[in-house]
């Protein structure tokens, strides 16, 4: 069926536009008209000759899923059903990628499907979680709830991976940076320096000689130089797409000195918040624990939510397994063992998870103010030794003269 793009005036002389899905232009201006709305334009939408071409398409991002989700839950809340939602929430959507996903979900619900039945087709969009706790909602006849339970876990687990971002990325650009300049310096500047030397007739210091041989070095085998360190990063990653290799890089991740000790939080603020929010709605334990163990995004926590889930088959408590796991800190499981012996888990959850976000919020603010000085002690260290040794020749040259 066509589509068309429409603009009109509501009773209140407000300007609105659109799209619709209709037989004919006629048919979207009766349909307009009925729902109170004067037409003044209407035209064929055009067609997009790159809709087949997966890579020139927009993505889904987290923002989009958080707003259809709060949105959703507005008009389920308002008392419209489900798929006059869904008809809403298509009709005013941007991203034409999701505007499809949509409108197959919408099909899909007019076919008989139920929403996380519908939802599930679609899992780069809507991960397990997701559906799941869609599931849930649809059997509880809370949906409103839990899809306002989404947004919030969204817009906070988003949070946590932002945190994560700010937090590597300028070490990670000053490194690079440092890079930069060091072989800039090697490969342009030591040169004109040892051209200098030359003329000197005296031994170098032995700084400036293993400076100048360094740089000899790098002039010489600059592309193997490259091309290795391009193969080393190329391993590392397909190391990391290995289950053994994850497994091991997990684990160091896990035990570094400064960055191990937010990741562990993290782990725990994500644990925690996932299993709440998916406890509260009313999906099963074990369900839950399947599920954030599978979202984990860390090898060693993923092990241990297993074991967890293992215990619980077996007839044991949660916090038992997860103390033994030695990945979670022990306050945690001394307050889930009171939440469970309370049957007040879920709250419990999320009471640790607002914890250990704070906790991620102060972790990143220490992180950040202790790199920067670091890394310019680094950086003054690299490349002022470099000028340094350099300039210890003409040092030595000026003190023999005034001698």
């Amino acid at each position: 069926m066509p589509e068309f793009i429409w603009s009109g005036k509501n009773k209140k002389d407000e300007k609105k536009k659109g799209e619709m899905e209709a037989q004919s232009i006629d048919v979207v201006k009766a349909n307009l008209r009925r729902t109170g709305i004067t037409p003044i334009k209407v035209k064929e939408k055009p067609k997009d000759l790159f809709e087949n071409v997966a890579f020139m398409q927009p993505k889904v991002e987290n923002k989009d899923i958080i707003i259809f989700a709060r949105q959703f839950s507005t008009m389920i809340d308002a008392g419209l059903p489900i798929i006059k939602c869904l008809d809403i929430l298509y009709s005013q959507q941007e991203n034409k990628t999701f505007k499809k996903i949509l409108k197959s979900i919408k099909d899909s619900v007019e076919g008989g499907l139920t929403l996380a039945e519908a939802l599930k087709k679609f899992p780069d969009q809507f991960d397990s979680l997701f559906v799941n706790m869609i599931a849930a909602g649809e059997a509880g006849g809370i949906l409103d709830i839990i899809l306002r339970r989404l947004a919030t876990y969204l817009e906070k687990a988003a949070k946590l991976k932002a945190q994560i971002k700010s937090a590597l990325t300028y070490p990670i650009i000053t490194l690079i940076i440092a890079l930069i300049v060091v072989i800039v310096i090697l490969v342009f500047v030591i040169p004109v320096f040892e051209e200098m030397f030359a003329d000197f007739g005296k031994a170098l210091p032995a700084p400036t000689q293993f400076v100048v041989n360094l740089s000899e070095f790098v002039q010489a085998r600059i592309l193997s130089i490259l091309i290795a360190g391009g193969l080393f990063i190329f391993a590392i990653k397909r190391f990391y797409k290995t289950n053994k290799g994850m497994e091991i890089m997990d684990d160091l991740f896990l035990k570094m000195p400064i960055f191990g000790i937010l990741i562990r939080k993290v782990a725990v603020a994500k644990f925690t918040r996932t299993m709440g929010t998916m406890m509260s709605s009313g999906v099963s334990i074990l369900e839950c624990l399947d599920i954030v163990a599978k979202t984990a995004g860390n090898k060693t926590v993923e092990k241990a939510i297993y074991n967890v889930r293992s215990g619980i088959s077996e007839g044991r408590t949660m916090a038992d397994p997860l103390s033994e796991s030695g990945v979670f800190p022990s306050m945690v499981c001394q307050m889930i063992s009171v939440g469970e012996s309370t049957g007040a888990l879920d709250k419990m959850l999320e009471k640790i998870a607002e914890f250990y976000e704070e906790e991620v919020d102060v972790a990143v603010e220490n992180l950040t103010a202790m790199i920067e000085p670091l890394m310019m002690v680094f950086l003054g260290t690299v490349i002022g030794g470099l000028v340094v040794s350099m300039y210890l020749p003409v040092f030595q040259l000026a003190g023999a003269v005034g001698g």
